[in-house]
């Protein structure tokens, strides 16, 4: 058998430090990634100069180097062992030259500059790549057990929305102390970090929901229950003078989020399922290569995600409001140092999940030579489930972007806008992301893998 036998810690439960630390993993990875997510496209329009329909092609065009640069990550991966971890090498080795490119997409030293703004988000995204890779393979490295990796997946979850939270309320707040600004956004903060807040009321009781509910009909409650929150936004904005409905708006924004994080969350346990599902077909345990697969196509989504926001404004003939009408402060120097710490806050977390985790489930190294690009072409055809799971991140991750990108044009200067680009925004913050989510219903609706068909495929493979 080319898969070595798990040890008693693969098939158990881990400790608490083990589970913080790899969630910490995810901490730091969304202090930069929810960072662009949700400000790099207002702060490449209303602070570096970017025309938006330019800055949506190259979002789309990153995306598609990302098509041909994670196969490649994910085969290097899963075919080296190198001494500081099969996986957790990477969070050292790529993490580094990661916060440095965060730090640079988000100076003004070359401001209007398209051939600079190019090359350094094109290097963000291919180190973020050389990091999510191999920290997504290595949750499934650490336990085969069912309900661990439920666990872990929650508490990583958890701790990825507290970065949510941190860059979503934090970034307005920080950014407008470092400018020196007489006035808090604290409404605009409020808004953004009820899209992470839902996440410590409702991600600790994600294993409980799923024992009461079933994994299915869990993804089905909380995707109409985002539906619901993106109707209510939508309405409540209708409503005239969005400052005199503003606690209305709070509420539909937690409900909306509620759905959202719960099930784009869990969606994350789905993949060691289709690692192992794999491994019952084929013997091999390619983790690296399936979490290549899932990147591309979540970066699939992020493209389509990506590209909407840009072509949606410029459509509309978005144009930022005057700085004085400006809810967030337009300080390139405030926006620089504001990256800065986020950043290095998030290499210290990616330093700290390297000296907790230690992989226990991989292939030995007989396995990992044979593995090859076309594995993953080979993986993606013959592994329904992960087709299925493939699609639902599309969407989701679509969904995500879209959203994320508009929130900040919703707070910042919504009302000065004419009313066709008014809608516009409406239309990416409500509208387009409820179309998405009726979609992944529909794909979730086809995934096959329940917990007893797991039991059935673990008790096979440890009885090998």
């Amino acid at each position: 058998m080319s898969m070595s036998q798990p040890s008693t810690a693969s098939t158990g439960r881990l400790g608490w430090l083990t589970r913080i630390g790899f969630g910490s993993g995810d901490l730091a990875q969304n202090l930069i990634y929810q960072t662009v997510c949700m400000y790099l496209l207002f702060y490449y329009t209303n602070i570096f100069g970017l025309d938006a329909a330019d800055a949506a092609l190259m979002f789309l065009i990153v995306r598609l180097v990302d098509v041909l640069w994670d196969p490649v990550v994910g085969t290097f991966v899963d075919k080296h062992n190198p001494r500081w971890g099969k996986y957790r090498s990477y969070l050292v080795l790529a993490g580094i030259p990661l916060t440095g490119l965060a730090i640079l997409c988000f100076w003004n030293g070359f401001s209007g500059s398209l051939l600079y703004a190019y090359v350094t988000y094109v290097g963000l995204s291919m180190c973020y790549t050389l990091v999510n890779v191999p920290y997504g393979a290595l949750n499934s490295s650490l336990s085969r057990d069912t309900d661990e990796i439920t666990i872990l997946t929650s508490t990583r979850m958890f701790m990825a929305n507290c970065g949510g939270l941190a860059v979503s309320a934090g970034i307005p707040i920080l950014v407008a102390v470092l400018a020196g600004s007489d006035t808090l956004p604290l409404e605009m903060a409020l808004f953004m970090g009820l899209g992470s807040l839902p996440s410590f009321i409702f991600m600790p009781l994600v294993p409980a929901i799923k024992r009461l509910v079933g994994k299915k009909r869990m993804f089905y409650l909380f995707l109409t229950v985002a539906i619901v929150g993106m109707a209510m936004l939508y309405a409540i904005s209708k409503l005239g003078n969005m400052r005199e409905h503003m606690t209305l708006i709070y509420i539909a924004q937690f409900v909306k989020s509620t759905g959202v994080i719960v099930a784009t969350g869990y969606m994350w346990a789905l993949i060691p399922e289709v690692i192992t599902f794999g491994e019952l077909q084929t013997g091999r345990r390619i983790a690296g290569i399936v979490n290549a697969l899932t990147g591309i196509f979540y970066k699939a989504g992020m493209a389509l995600g990506g590209v909407i926001p840009g072509f949606v404004l410029a459509y509309t003939a978005y144009v930022p409001a005057p700085e004085e009408a400006s809810t967030l402060p337009r300080d390139a120097h405030a926006w620089f140092l504001t990256m800065t710490i986020f950043a290095l806050v998030g290499l210290v977390l990616l330093l700290f999940c390297f000296s907790q985790c230690r992989e226990r489930v991989v292939m030995d190294a007989e396995a990992s030579a044979d593995v090859r690009v076309s594995d993953l072409w080979q993986e993606f055809r013959r592994n329904r489930p992960l087709r299925v799971v493939a699609f639902f991140f599309i969407t989701a991750f679509a969904m995500m972007s879209v959203g994320n990108a508009a929130g900040a044009y919703y707070m910042n200067d919504l009302e000065q806008q004419t009313p066709l680009a008014q809608e516009g925004i409406l239309w990416l913050v409500c509208v387009i992301p409820a179309l998405l989510l009726c979609l992944a219903m529909w794909i979730i609706s086809k995934y096959e893998l329940t917990d007893e068909r797991m039991d059935e495929i673990n008790a096979q493979l440890t009885n090998r």
